[in-house]
């Protein structure tokens, strides 16, 4: 495995042209989940969209120190290496999307409000958070907080990087999906960002749906009872991007 921050690239010839997602696993800022990478960008090709997963800074890249703000910092540069051409690939340069998994997830919201202070310049043009975790400070996933914060993280240091206290009129149209009784980001998470969402008048989707663990990713292959119910994210997730314009096929 290449050193983090490494990207992987799934721009096949035939989506020359079209938009692109930067795709960001989830894993508690300790690891990344495969299950929520390749397979994902796989997933965006087939909606004839681009995809790049980035594997961005975990707490074990910095033993001993706080993780923040390496991975905002990974995904800034690469969010401005896509949009500045200078990445080479043959992509719609003009619209780049995130999509992320739970800490991934906070992620992309990070990304798409201007936690740390990002300028609208450095933001995607749309989002899709899939159980993300968004707040550091109510309903919280601790080993998130731990993991990018420390321990001791003060309540202002918490705040700041809490997505739903940061959205701004700036921050772009979004796509959300959780399970209700997901017992490890609870779901007042995404109902929480998307109220702030709808207070600043971003246009958002959100979908929960009612029983799922965490981590399902795509969510197809789960047991004796075939697919999944929460897999028709993926289609409703689909169809939404159809409405922003971004896809051309069926």
């Amino acid at each position: 495995m290449s050193q983090r921050p490494w990207r992987e690239i799934f721009c096949p010839e035939e989506l020359a042209g079209r938009p692109i997602f930067i795709v960001l696993p989830g894993g508690g800022y300790h690891r990344q989940a495969d299950h929520e990478g390749a397979p994902v960008a796989h997933w965006l090709n087939s909606l004839g969209l681009n995809a790049m997963v980035l594997h961005y800074a975990v707490a074990p890249d910095y033993p001993g120190k706080a993780l923040h703000p390496a991975p905002l910092n990974d995904a800034q540069e690469t969010l401005r290496w896509l949009r500045s051409g200078e990445s080479g690939l043959e992509i719609d340069a003009e619209r780049i999307g995130v999509l992320g998994f739970s800490a991934g997830g906070h992620l992309a919201a990070a990304l798409s409000t201007g936690a740390g202070s990002t300028p609208t310049a450095d933001r995607p043009e749309l989002a899709v958070l899939a159980y993300p975790v968004i707040s550091l400070v109510s309903h919280c996933h601790q080993g998130s907080v731990n993991a990018l914060l420390g321990p001791e993280a003060t309540w202002e240091q918490r705040r700041a990087l809490s997505a739903e206290l940061t959205v701004d009129t700036d921050t772009p149209p979004t796509f959300l999906w959780h399970t209700a009784d997901d017992d490890a980001v609870p779901v007042e998470n995404s109902l929480d960002y998307a109220a702030a969402l709808a207070r600043h008048h971003v246009p958002f989707e959100l979908h929960v749906f009612p029983h799922g663990h965490h981590g399902l990713g795509l969510a197809l292959d789960e047991g004796e009872a075939g697919r999944h119910p929460a897999a028709e994210w993926t289609s409703r997730c689909a169809a939404w991007l159809s409405g922003q314009g971004w896809r051309t096929t069926a």
